[in-house]
C-alpha cells in the first residue's frame, strides 16, 4: 500500500512552533509550492494556537529555492519556505528557513522492484531533496544484489549528495555510472539526467509503486522543432528573471552580443513570473529564455512564438552543434 503524493511528507510543524518562540516572531511567512498549498490554512492555524504568531501565506506560484519573495520577507519577521533546500551559492536573508519537506513513503519495495531492471554494474543514484535522507538505504539494498552504488556530489547549488534539481543536474555527473536510478515522481528531473549525461535512466517511483525507463528521444523532437521554426528568425525577445536564484543577466548581455555579431537584432525583456499571456504584447520572432530552464520545455507550444534555451539559440546562431543539445542548466558548470 502506497501513500498518496500529498500525505508523505513531513512539513516539522514541531520545529516550525519552536523556532517561532526562540525567536519572538510576531508575523511569520509561509511560502509553499503548488502541491503543498492545500495544506497551508492547517499548518497555518496549527502555528497560530501555538505561538500567538500572525501566518502570512504567500499565494503566488513558487518555483523553488531560487524564488524566495522578497517583498513577503519584508513584510515578515520569519519566512518558512517550503518543499526545497537552500542553494548553496544564494542567501537572500537571514530570516528564511527552508522546510524540505522530508518524504515519509517507504521506498524499499519499488527499488527492489527495480533491481532486476538495471543493466549495468555501476548504478548511479539521484533524487530530489524530498528523497536524499533514503539513498544509503537504496544504495544498501542494490547492493546486496551484487551491483555497485555510486551518489555524486553537485556543484556549489546542490545542498546534498545525490540531489538533482529542475535545474541542476550536476550531481549525476560527478561520478562514473554505466547508467541512473531516479527515486521519485515526474519525469522532468530524470530527463534532464538523460540528455545531459546520454546514459539510461530508470525511475523508479515511491508514491505509484512503478519503474519504468526514460526515454528522452520525444523531448528531443519537441525540441529541434522549436529550433527550426527559429532558424530564420531576425528578432528574438531575450527573457530575463527579476527572481533572485533564476537572474541570469550576464547571461542575457552574452546572448543579445551574439545575436549582433550574425547580425540578429535582440532586445531584453526583465520580467518576474514568466507567462504566455504576458509576452502577447512583444512581436518578436522567437524567444531565448534565461529564467527558470524548465519554462521553455513545460510551455512547449504556449507561447505565439518558439521560446528557445540559451543552448538552442547558440544552435541557430551556428555556434553550437546540433548533437550537442542538452537541457538549459542553472549551474556553475560550464554547459
Amino acid at each position: 500500500m502506497y501513500l498518496g503524493i500529498n500525505e508523505a511528507f513531513d512539513l516539522r510543524s514541531n520545529y516550525i512552533i519552536y523556532i517561532i518562540h526562540k525567536s519572538g516572531a510576531k508575523i511569520v511567512g509561509f511560502q509553499l509550492p503548488e502541491g503543498l498549498k492545500k495544506k497551508g490554512f492547517k499548518l497555518a492555524k496549527k502555528v497560530e494556537e501555538s505561538t500567538g504568531a500572525e501566518v502570512l501565506i504567500y499565494g503566488d506560484p513558487c518555483f523553488g529555492a531560487c524564488d524566495l519573495n522578497r517583498t513577503l520577507i519584508e513584510h515578515v519577521d520569519i519566512l518558512f519556505h517550503f518543499g526545497h533546500a537552500g542553494l548553496g551559492d544564494m542567501k537572500l536573508s537571514d530570516k528564511v528557513y527552508f522546510i524540505e519537506a522530508r518524504s515519509l513513503v517507504d521506498i524499499g519495495h519499488v527499488v527492489e522492484k527495480a533491481v532486476p531492471e538495471l543493466k549495468g554494474q555501476i548504478i548511479g543514484l539521484i533524487t530530489t531533496v524530498q528523497h536524499v535522507h533514503k539513498l544509503m538505504e537504496a544504495c544498501a539494498i542494490i547492493e546486496t544484489r551484487g551491483k555497485t552504488c555510486v551518489i555524486g556530489h553537485g556543484d556549489s547549488r546542490i545542498a546534498y549528495p545525490g540531489q538533482v534539481l529542475g535545474c541542476n543536474f550536476s550531481a549525476a555527473r560527478a561520478e562514473k555510472c554505466n547508467e541512473y536510478l531516479y527515486i521519485g515522481s515526474g519525469d522532468f528531473h530524470p530527463l534532464g539526467v538523460a540528455l545531459s549525461t546520454k546514459k539510461r535512466v530508470l525511475v523508479a517511483d515511491p508514491f505509484s509503486g512503478e519503474v519504468r525507463e526514460i526515454d528522452p528521444s520525444k523531448i528531443l523532437r519537441q525540441r529541434s522543432a522549436v529550433i527550426a521554426k527559429s532558424l530564420d528568425a531576425e528578432v528574438f525577445g531575450i527573457i530575463v528573471s527579476s527572481k533572485s536564484g533564476q537572474k541570469r543577466l550576464e547571461l542575457a548581455f552574452f546572448l543579445k552580443e551574439c545575436a549582433k555579431r550574425h547580425g540578429k537584432d535582440a532586445y531584453l525583456i526583465l520580467m518576474d513570473l514568466v507567462t504566455p499571456e504576458q509576452l502577447l504584447l512583444f512581436k518578436v520572432d522567437a524567444f531565448v529564455n534565461t529564467a527558470c530552464p524548465r519554462l521553455a520545455v513545460d510551455e512547449i507550444g504556449r507561447f505565439q512564438s518558439p521560446m528557445l534555451t540559451p543552448q538552442e539559440f547558440e544552435i541557430v546562431l551556428g555556434e553550437r552543434e546540433w548533437d550537442r543539445l542538452v537541457l538549459d542548466e542553472i549551474t556553475t558548470e560550464p554547459i
